[in-house]
């Protein structure tokens, strides 16, 4: 007779046959970093995220290195914003400036530094505007600078996170031509127009000033339409796709899973994040039970990376189990 609870009899044997793990591996800790100097600006709506100037990041990229934390995901918040982002693709912006540090002081830290407008521009929209417009062929340019000068600052990836068509393929190009062949683009592929994306909008200092962003993020009822536009980025040059956000989206990452061979990454996003601390907070949920089961459940849907702002708490959790398991 077939009993399957033969196999959950003891801690040792549901090790020994659990068919999904989170590793401190698979985590990438998104970061926050802000011109002006001496900041460190708690972002309300995220606790325990901050915004972090130049000369202090140092701070938290130290709980980074403890944590074994190999990746992060780099945002940039400057003083100036003006209609054609010119923040994003200066040679000295935020984020370039920020990766030239990293870099040097911590070269063993992979750097992905997103790609998009929206905290450069002063309508905050992730596109050029003509007459309340947001403008596609005429945004790929200035997305392609921004790669190829983060690139140049050292960036080990970058992401295009704008969702405007045929970015990759011209970042790709840009990249190629600027000698930067082997810097891989990690493409924000399955990006829904989301309700989850509000604490970050506080975080990144990007709400957009009107409108929405409906007419380039994706519908959230379309699943197929996730699909094309994977396999348009993967057709355009993609070497990793990101399905964003993750918990209501397993779906997304499940079918990308089923009909693409190439690796996937889950983006576990600041409105997620936020409910989950919300309630912990209010002693309604065991975080930390909570937190690892989300994770597990964007492997088990597919994701072979997962970013997200429990990354620090996570890497912590995971250590102790580990230590716990070894003895």
């Amino acid at each position: 007779m077939d009993r399957t609870r033969r196999l959950r009899q003891s801690a040792v044997m549901r090790n020994m046959v659990r068919e999904n793990h989170v590793r401190v591996d698979d985590l990438i800790y998104p970061m926050f970093v802000i011109e002006g100097e001496n900041i460190v600006q708690p972002v309300e709506s995220m606790p325990g995220i901050c915004q972090y100037s130049l000369d202090r990041m140092a701070e938290e990229l130290e709980r980074i290195e403890k944590a074994r934390i190999s990746a992060i995901l780099l945002f940039g918040i400057p003083q100036h914003k003006d209609e054609v982002g010119s923040g994003a693709y200066d040679e000295h912006g935020i984020v370039q400036e920020a990766i030239r540090r990293i870099k040097k002081d911590y070269p063993n830290l992979l750097v992905i530094a997103d790609v998009c407008l929206c905290e450069y521009t002063s309508h905050g929209h992730c596109g050029l505007v003509r007459d309340g417009v947001i403008l596609n062929d005429e945004t790929l340019p200035l997305l392609a600078a921004s790669a190829v000068s983060y690139a140049k600052a050292g960036a080990d990836i970058v992401a295009p996170s704008d969702m405007m068509d045929k970015r990759v393929q011209v970042i790709r190009e840009a990249l190629d031509q600027a000698g930067f062949v082997y810097t891989p683009i990690m493409s924000y592929s399955a990006k829904f127009a989301s309700g989850y994306y509000g604490p970050f909008r506080d975080a990144a200092h990007s709400a957009p000033g009107f409108g929405d962003r409906r007419t380039y993020q994706m519908d959230p009822a379309n699943g197929r339409e996730a699909m094309r536009e994977v396999e348009e980025d993967i057709a355009e040059g993609a070497d990793l796709i990101i399905a964003k956000p993750a918990m209501a989206y397993m779906d997304i990452i499940k079918d990308i899973r089923m009909n693409c061979n190439i690796p996937i990454v889950a983006y576990n996003v600041s409105g997620e994040y936020a409910m989950v601390k919300a309630a912990s907070a209010n002693g309604w949920i065991d975080e930390k039970k909570i937190v690892m089961e989300n994770l597990v459940g964007m492997k088990r849907a597919g994701a072979d990376m997962i970013i997200t702002y429990h990354a620090l708490e996570a890497a912590k959790w995971i250590r102790e189990e580990e230590n716990e398991g070894g003895r």
